[in-house]
């Protein structure tokens, strides 16, 4: 054995022992501790560095940022500056009606807009990168290889292109699937993330396609811009929608994975391969389509892009409704419970109701300001500053606000009851459905009252089916404090409003005893008449 192996008991026994300090002199020993900044060992902050999230979204920016210093330069290179100008010019005129199209479509819970830019920063940046230097290097080889270039650019056209361009837009969406799991709850999320990446590489790409052909204008010196027209006609007027909607296969496949439960493995893997070879099936068929002869163009776009687009936009207008329904479905067991009330469900079920309670709540605030602490009837105003103006517009607002946040946390609310019911919810199912639970009593009692009356004033529940609810101007001593702002506090309930739909459930269902595991709610809490 050697000098450096483990010495025996004996011959350790025999060493002299260290010193422990003891616990009794905690004190002494404290109070002997040098200066900071005479510390001779310091803390070690392992990992705090990556753990910080300013820190990782300036990381992620910052590299999309030099991808799209990269890019802009390439394609500035290829199309001069002066084609690179017009081409910017016109390339950015589509982009605002998609991005508004899918931002409409996302309107029952809107995703946080972060990875709105991220999705299109990608897109038109780090997708369009590859996909350029990807696509050059690929067609130049087969050209070599085979000596016809014009072989290898059809080839790279129609099989390159597809599969390097597709492969590098769904990388958004795959990565808001795997690091942003909570805000992607569906088919209508994956739409969503995947036209908003197509949206940002179109925009890149149209740049390119659009300077190129306003060179070749240039270049034959007529002044007649023939080229630029035609191009911009082709991608901008007659296909805007022809990248989202290849790249939205593949969205739909993983939205697909997000509502699938846990143990189905092989659908889990399986869909998103499938929209993605979907995609690049459609997005090969499009590029091929000028070699199928002189009509090739337009039997691909009338008998199958049209198809497909409305074939589409049919899936996600039904998703979105099918959002809808989930609200009519999960969340009359909390109103049961008492944590809603009745008319809460049907009104949260209708974009319109929703809209007019956001309207409504903003006018009866802002009247409540402009007639006085007491009532003063709204119609009959009494002469205003405008600091006061200034102030009611504010509460008006804030009322607006906090109806719609409301609105947002009721709709994650059954979105999580219905992951639940799939057991995809995951671990932390019940601080989630607290969270949100303490989240909406803040706001109930300003959004309660504005959510009744939109479901009253669409049709969605007849009036005899609900109390009336006084305008906050006409309040008296029952419901002082009701229609009142409160900002975000404790779990409580406000300490001095009465809310004219019962008592709170405090008590009947704490925050120590979970609702899960009591659905359905057969019946509300004794004591409740919801």
């Amino acid at each position: 054995m050697s000098d450096g192996s483990v010495q025996p008991y004996q011959q350790r026994q025999s060493q002299p022992a260290v010193p422990v300090l003891e616990e009794q002199r905690v004190g002494e020993i404290l109070a002997a501790v040098p200066e900071r900044g005479q510390w001779r060992y310091r803390p070690r902050r392992v990992g705090m560095l990556w753990r910080s999230r300013t820190l990782r979204v300036v990381a992620v920016f910052t590299v999309l940022a030099l991808c799209g210093l990269v890019i802009l330069a390439l394609v500035r290179d290829q199309t001069g500056t002066q084609g690179f100008l017009v081409g910017l010019g016109l390339a950015v005129l589509p982009v605002p009606l998609l991005l508004t199209a899918f931002r409409w479509l996302d309107r029952v819970e809107p995703g946080p807009w972060r990875n709105m830019l991220f999705a299109f920063a990608w897109g038109a940046c780090a997708a369009a990168l590859v996909a350029i230097i990807a696509n050059s290097f690929a067609t130049r080889w087969i050209a070599t290889a085979t000596a016809d270039p014009g072989g290898a650019d059809t080839l790279g056209a129609t099989v390159i292109a597809p599969v390097v361009e597709e492969s590098a837009k769904a990388a958004a969406v795959l990565l808001l699937f795997l690091f942003r799991r909570r805000d992607f709850n569906g088919i209508v999320d994956g739409v969503v993330v995947a036209g908003f990446a197509a949206t940002g590489f179109a925009f890149t790409e149209n740049i390119l396609y659009l300077g190129n052909a306003f060179g070749e204008d240039q270049q034959m010196g007529s002044g007649f811009v023939a080229v630029t027209v035609a191009t911009f006609f082709v991608r901008a007027v007659m296909s805007p929608f022809a990248h989202p909607l290849f790249t939205v296969m593949t969205g739909i496949g993983f939205g697909m994975v997000a509502s699938s439960a846990r143990h189905q493995r092989f659908r889990r893997i399986a869909l998103p391969l499938l929209g993605l070879v979907l995609a690049m099936g459609m997005h090969a068929l499009w590029n091929g389509s000028s070699t199928f002869g002189p009509y090739g163009f337009y039997v691909v776009y009338g008998a199958f892009m049209m198809p497909a687009f409305g074939l589409v936009t049919w899936l996600a207008i039904w998703a979105r409704r099918r959002e809808l329904r989930t609200l009519a479905v999960e969340l009359p067991a909390y109103a049961a419970a008492g944590w809603l009330t009745p008319a809460e469900p049907l009104a949260l079920s209708s974009m319109r109701a929703r809209g007019l309670a956001r309207d409504t709540a903003r006018r009866w605030h802002a009247a409540a300001a402009r007639g006085g602490p007491y009532g003063r009837p709204a119609y009959a105003p009494a002469p205003m500053s405008p600091q006061a103006k200034a102030l009611a517009k504010a509460r008006g607002k804030a009322a607006a606000r906090t109806v719609a946040e409301y609105e947002s946390f009721a709709t994650s609310l059954a979105f999580l009851r219905r992951r639940a019911r799939r057991g995809t919810a995951g671990p932390d199912l019940v601080e989630r459905e607290l969270e949100l639970l303490h989240h909406l009593w803040q706001r109930r009692e300003v959004a309660g009252p504005a959510l009744a009356y939109a479901a009253q004033a669409t049709g969605r529940l007849r009036p005899r089916f609900i109390r009336p609810v006084p305008p906050p101007y006409q309040r008296h001593e029952a419901y002082r404090g009701y229609g009142t702002y409160q900002p975000y506090g404790s779990h409580a309930p406000h300490p001095h409003s009465t809310y004219p739909y019962g008592q709170p459930p405090y008590g009947q269902l704490p925050y120590g005893q979970p609702p899960y595991g009591q659905f359905p709610y057969d019946r509300p809490p004794s004591g409740q008449q919801p």
